[in-house]
């Protein structure tokens, strides 16, 4: 009986121990991109819908060819006491990083931007927790009184005196700014990873093409909703003007407007018929030919059936936005690796079925 108890004591400590890991696991990193998002555009905040709901600023996202906005929205918090730390984009070294947001009982270091509606940059001004009742500040957040009545009239005094955009952290025009020991010790405390209203949002921002930079040129048609998902109601906001100039990368790094899977791969087309002058030869090259288009044409098959089962898995588990990039950025990975390899095979295809007096210039001719 004792060995039993025993047993039955270090399975609970253990699942105790997984709640734990799982409660407090530090915020992930999604994908990296070599080029910086667009300005933040300008916008208007949506009434709060009720009591309750917090405030979580719009913010540019990367689909693996694009950068697409998310627009701002009300996110009724998943238990009272909790705050949002928005996501940021931060420059590493190399390409710039993807922060996930996060819930928790404070604020952490967001990258120094200024989102406005309370995020200046550090720390959230738009409200404080009683207890389980949130109070808003009316002087930066858009609050019907007659509906709400948990408010406070606060000005906030914004003692940074350079106004601008700038929707990243650090690189080249970036904000100069680096968490304080406050707000790393703030991201290593419990945190609650975006909820199920937040990447179902998430999901339809990637999917409408006029949120894209591209298309928009950083003034999106929604940039901001009144619920998740509420883009086509009546108190959507589209945004006044794009932040800043947009200017389309003109040094986009190889992986960037090229194809993220492999069904968006054209087949390739048939090689020339061999003629070099020995018909054994010819036969012999297109045997060559004809076995490797079929193998390259399984191999994309394969690959897209990988791919397809992944985000039915993703779909399935309801994952969150940066689980969906990281996803995304490797099936870029996995398809243009892919289309390389099948581009130097063919090279050295067309090689051999070269014959000599081909290959070889004449003299004074290059």
């Amino acid at each position: 009986m004792r060995t039993v108890s025993s047993i039955r004591s270090l399975f609970f400590a253990l699942f105790l121990l997984c709640l734990s890991a799982s409660s407090y696991a530090q915020v992930s990193i999604g994908i990296s991109v070599g080029y910086p998002p667009p300005p933040l555009p300008v916008y208007e905040q949506p009434i709060c819908p009720e009591e309750g709901y917090i405030w979580t600023p719009g913010y540019w996202a990367w689909d693996g060819d694009d950068y697409f906005w998310v627009p701002g929205t009300w996110v009724l918090a998943p238990q009272p006491g909790f705050f949002w730390t928005p996501a940021y984009w931060g420059w590493s070294g190399a390409v710039f990083v993807f922060h996930e947001g996060y819930w928790g009982p404070r604020v952490g270091f967001y990258g120094g931007v200024n989102y406005g509606y309370g995020y200046f940059g550090r720390g959230y001004e738009g409200g404080r927790w009683d207890h389980d009742r949130f109070f808003y500040n009316r002087s930066v957040n858009n609050i019907n009184v007659t509906e709400i009545h948990n408010t406070y009239n606060t000005t906030i005094i914004n003692n940074n005196t350079t106004i601008n955009r700038v929707s990243y952290n650090g690189g080249h025009g970036g904000i100069d700014a680096r968490p304080s020991r406050e707000e790393e010790s703030t991201g290593r405390e419990r945190h609650i990873r975006p909820v199920g209203a937040q990447n179902q949002h998430f999901q339809e921002a990637r999917s409408n093409q006029e949120l894209r930079a591209s298309v928009n040129h950083g003034k999106p048609p929604v940039a901001a909703t009144p619920r998740p998902g509420a883009f086509h109601e009546r108190g959507a906001m589209a945004a006044r003007e794009a932040g800043g100039r947009y200017e389309p990368p003109s040094n986009r790094p190889p992986n960037a407007g090229r194809p993220t899977h492999a069904n968006e791969l054209s087949p390739h087309e048939r090689f020339a018929p061999p003629n070099t002058g020995n018909p054994r030869v010819d036969q012999r090259y297109r045997q060559q030919q004809d076995r490797l288009y079929t193998k390259q044409e399984q191999e994309h098959q394969k690959l897209q059936q990988r791919q397809e089962q992944e985000h039915q898995r993703l779909d399935q588990q309801n994952s969150n936005e940066a689980k969906r990039q990281q996803v995304e950025q490797r099936h870029q990975q996995q398809t243009q690796h892919l289309e390389q390899r099948h581009e130097q095979q063919r090279q050295q295809i067309q090689q051999k079925k070269e014959p000599p007096h081909q290959s070889q210039s004449r003299p004074g001719h290059p």
